[in-house]
């Protein structure tokens, strides 16, 4: 394949060439299940959705790993405040991230593990570093040397004199170097037996940045292809990652990608500063296939301002595509030749560049338009299959049961009854040649926000808000 993708390490745009033919490897962080998940941090979901289809749709056979940080301070936190197990509160904030998964046609990971699940893992990994001169325990505690590491700040272009000490903890006195940080915590007064495992160190539990190197290096190995992961992981978190894994004599990512993050009044969207939109929320406002086209058609390493208006007017670009699949499908059937354009292939060469190929996708919406009014059956099956295509690698494909299926299911269906049965009257009330009652019909309707329009073949109708 010709696809180039931004390496974060390299800062620059690199051609992607995967260490073994016609596979790719791939670990995307996942969340750390404090809370439901908001918008911001489904975007990065969304973002590496459409990488792992466009590498797919490459002909590579893709292993996709997503994590789950079950174990963390924020989690012991808020499961302490609520008087809840944090065991309990982690999963119950995990379902809630597989539900954000799932509305949102986020395909599942090839394995998605716990933290939890992997300490054996993780305390194999310490004892290498310890083994190995780049790590020291102190009172239960196990720090990582970042001296040890003379690379150490390279990923994202830093010296490491100049920065500042690690906030993992506030210890500093018994680090050899205040930037030192954790990778193993030892259990502290109040916190709950649970939350801790025996190790030759002591009791406790792991650091943040050991659980994904420990479970990027179980299912991927040596060394893999792609790690991914939103703007805000590179330092510390990936940093600390890559530092870990290499000083344990991993080969470990060859390409790290960063998606940006989703703003709202200028800031980035954080459970922290308040200003986050849920996505169970966002979705009883738009469409879950709407919310995901906002997400997919801008650049992924672009800022997103989180805005009403910004919301609505994707539903409304979405909608105008949707229309068009759906008469089309309606007038010459489903099954067509789905084949990718090639303006639609080289702008997700180029990086992923999603905003030239929802162009492309508008194009060939345009296109199909003109061959519909023409009653050109060849033309608008064309230009279906190149919309149905094109859709179909960034996920949004309105003829794809992911879109027909799940909660709303039952209102659509309920919904297109209704609709179904108004038109029957509309239609029974021309037939005896009543217009004002079939008019009236046709008022209500479109109060209602459902569209109706007379063709040759019998009138359709959509929504349009």
């Amino acid at each position: 394949m010709s696809l180039r993708l931004y390496d974060t390490a390299a800062r620059a745009v690199r051609d992607f060439t995967p260490l073994r033919a016609g596979q790719a490897s791939v670990y995307v962080c996942g969340l750390t299940v404090q809370g439901p998940p908001h918008v911001g941090h489904i975007r990065a979901a969304v973002s590496f959705d459409v990488l792992r289809r466009w590498l797919e749709a490459g002909g590579l056979e893709v292993t996709y790993v997503r994590n789950v940080t079950d174990i963390d301070d924020k989690i012991l936190a808020k499961a302490a405040e609520r008087d809840v197990p944090w065991w309990a509160w982690a999963y119950l904030n995990e379902r809630a991230c597989t539900r954000a998964y799932d509305v949102l046609g986020i395909l599942p990971p090839t394995y998605e593990p716990r933290a939890t699940g992997h300490i054996p893992e993780m305390v194999e990994l310490v004892q290498r570093l310890i083994d190995r001169g780049h790590a020291y325990a102190v009172d239960g505690d196990v720090y990582f040397d970042v001296r040890s590491f003379p690379s150490y700040g390279e990923l994202t272009g830093q010296k490491l004199d100049d920065l500042e000490p690690a906030a993992d903890t506030d210890t500093d006195e018994r680090k050899r170097d205040p930037r030192d940080f954790a990778l193993w915590k030892a259990t502290k007064p109040g916190e709950p037996e649970t939350a801790s495992w025996a190790t030759p160190w002591g009791a406790g539990r792991p650091g943040w940045h050991l659980e994904c190197s420990a479970m990027a290096g179980k299912y991927l190995g040596d060394a893999f292809d792609i790690h991914g992961g939103g703007l805000d992981l590179r330092f510390p978190h990936h940093e600390n990652e890559r530092a870990q894994s290499c000083a344990a004599g991993e080969r470990f990512a060859q390409y790290w990608m960063h998606n940006g993050w989703v703003t709202l009044g200028g800031e980035k969207m954080s459970k922290s500063l308040s200003n986050t939109a849920l996505v169970d929320e966002v979705v009883r406002r738009v469409r879950p296939v709407e919310l995901r086209y906002y997400l997919v058609a801008p650049h992924y390493r672009s800022m997103i301002e989180f805005t009403d208006a910004a919301l609505d007017e994707a539903a409304a670009g979405y909608r105008r595509i949707e229309s068009f699949v759906k008469r089309a499908a309606e007038r010459v059937g489903s099954d067509v030749d789905t084949s990718l354009p090639d303006a639609f292939r080289a702008a997700m060469d180029d990086d992923l560049g999603t905003p030239a190929a929802i162009a492309a996708v508008h194009e060939a919406v345009r296109d199909g338009n003109t061959a519909l009014a023409a009653d050109d059956d060849a033309a608008t099956a064309a230009a279906l299959g190149a919309v149905r295509a094109m859709l179909g690698v960034l996920g949004l494909d309105p003829l794809d049961p992911q879109w027909a299926t799940g909660a709303d299911s039952g209102l659509a269906a309920a919904t297109d009854g209704l609709v179904a049965l108004a038109l029957e009257q509309r239609q029974a009330a021309r037939a005896r040649k009543d217009f004002a009652a079939a008019d009236a019909i046709r008022d209500q309707l479109t109060t209602l926000g459902v569209t109706v329009e007379d063709t040759p073949h019998g009138p359709r109708w959509e929504l349009t808000r």
